[in-house]
């Protein structure tokens, strides 16, 4: 299990909403707390419900993305994850674009991002 912090890109299973299946995406780490993150799903098409923050690969401090063009974090949608669910690191974004994402409050999907989360994880605190 790796240790991973806000602006590290990463490859994980992400469900995108309740009926979206999970599919395996590059993600945003916006927090990590011990052995959990919560992570901003990134797309290759602009996102019809939330605001989607475009990320090239001048928006990496170090590695990237085989990126042919724009790719859009999910700003708006908010999934937590174990860190042992990561598949591995991409690399990490620049102070900037992480801002800019970090700015974005979760919106209505995050509702949807936990229900999809799975049914054997049990958040803390309630």
């Amino acid at each position: 299990m790796g240790s991973y912090r806000p602006g590290d890109v990463i490859l994980a299973s992400v469900s995108t909403g309740d009926r979206a299946a999970a599919k395996v995406r590059p993600a945003v780490v916006v927090a990590a707390d011990g052995g959990t993150v919560v992570v901003c799903p990134v797309s290759s098409k602009p996102p019809s419900d939330s605001p989607g923050i475009p990320i090239s690969i001048d928006d990496f401090a170090e590695g990237g993305l085989d990126l042919f063009g724009e790719s859009f974090v999910m700003a708006g949608l908010r999934v937590p994850l174990r860190s042992g669910d990561v598949i591995g690191k991409r690399g990490r974004l620049r102070p900037e674009p992480l801002a800019e994402i970090s700015a974005v409050g979760p919106g209505p999907g995050e509702r949807s991002a936990r229900k999809a989360a799975g049914p054997g994880r049990k958040r803390r605190g309630r």
